[in-house]
């Protein structure tokens, strides 16, 4: 028996997407409104602690206690932890006017907030991380690997010709998408690698390396294949860039940077904006990426180049930084007890 099939207003589609639209709209702006709620009601609470502790001069073993209490009065609610406490107590210290700079807090997560006001001191870096996490969307985990890893010294340092072979909107973005040096740390291999083993692993660990490079790259390919009148040339890696609507084009060498490298560089962009860029597309960028680089020879070497491109160092190897010292808990630890919140209230 055939099912009858049901005849849908003509302007179906259009009302179902506007009103998974609106569904999703509310949804967001519940989360959050929930989240601001959140962070004023820890604001509050921590500044609570930190006039109390002032004027009547509480200890740790009274947030122990204080802890105990509300976790008795409300066994639903996550975050009442004396670890938990503490940090409300730091960040109302910390960020009186609850701002983050010129950030307000309320815009980010409760541990985005825990993790830049302990591992950022400075008040003009923290608002400078939060602004990077609000406009891409980092997780934790990430906008803490971009502090350890001092992206902030590395955004925008490459040398480049950028200033006088593209317009200036296109420069200024173009510069501020290039890093130096690369942390390749993750790859596992030691300052004796080849080329092709940097190669072979950057593409095995495509998703760290893409978070390497940063927001906007997308992988076309490795060793992508030119051919200019019957002669083959393969470029390392090629990207493309989202917001600079332009193809990159990435050059390994496991040397110093020697000014030939330029060359080389220069004539697989000429060969890409001619056989592969769109007529919309922007004007295609090159990256040298080298073991070592003398700044006087790099810039010398660009300067008389055609087109825009850039040199930075990478590094494989990189010394970790000394451990936080801080009588604070580590936020693993706060999210562990969070989660033991939510198993006994299950």
């Amino acid at each position: 028996m055939s099912k009858t099939a049901i005849i849908l207003p003509s302007d179906y589609a259009d009302w179902l997407a506007s009103l998974k639209r609106r569904i999703a709209g509310a949804r967001q702006r519940a989360l959050l409104a929930a989240n601001e709620a959140q962070i004023r009601l820890y604001h509050d609470i921590g500044r609570d602690i930190l006039d109390r502790q002032s004027q009547q001069g509480w200890g740790a073993k009274v947030i122990d206690r204080l802890s105990a209490d509300l976790r008795a009065a409300f066994p639903d609610m996550k975050g009442l932890s004396t670890s938990n406490l503490k940090y409300m107590r730091f960040f109302a210290q910390e960020c009186p006017e609850r701002l983050i700079g010129q950030q307000t807090a309320d815009q980010l997560p409760w541990f985005h907030i825990v993790t830049l006001i302990t591992k950022v001191s400075d008040p003009i870096l923290r608002d400078w991380y939060a602004r990077q996490a609000l406009e891409h969307s980092w997780p934790r985990d990430i906008l803490s690997l971009q502090i350890k890893k001092q992206l902030h010294l590395r955004q925008g340092a490459a040398i480049t010709n950028f200033g006088r072979r593209l317009e200036p909107a296109q420069a200024g973005l173009a510069r501020e998408i290039l890093k130096d040096p690369y942390h390749f740390d993750f790859l596992g291999l030691g300052d004796e690698a080849h080329e092709s083993d940097i190669e072979n692993a950057l593409v095995r660990h495509i998703t760290r390396f893409l978070l390497e490079l940063g927001a906007g790259f997308a992988f076309v390919g490795r060793q992508f294949r030119l051919e200019v009148e019957g002669d083959e040339f393969f470029i390392d890696l090629l990207f493309y860039h989202t917001r600079l609507k332009c193809y990159v084009v990435v050059e390994l060498k496991a040397t110093a940077f020697k000014p030939e490298h330029a060359g080389q560089l220069n004539f697989y962009l000429a060969a890409v904006d001619a056989r592969i860029k769109a007529p919309d597309d922007k004007p295609t960028i090159g990256l040298l990426l080298c073991k070592t680089k003398k700044r006087l020879v790099a810039e010398y070497a660009l300067s008389g180049i055609d087109k825009p491109m850039g040199v930075a160092e990478y590094q494989l190897v990189r010394a970790l930084p000394e451990p936080l010292d801080t009588c604070l808990p580590t936020i693993e630890a706060l999210e562990a007890e969070f989660s033991r919140d939510l198993d006994q209230g299950a």
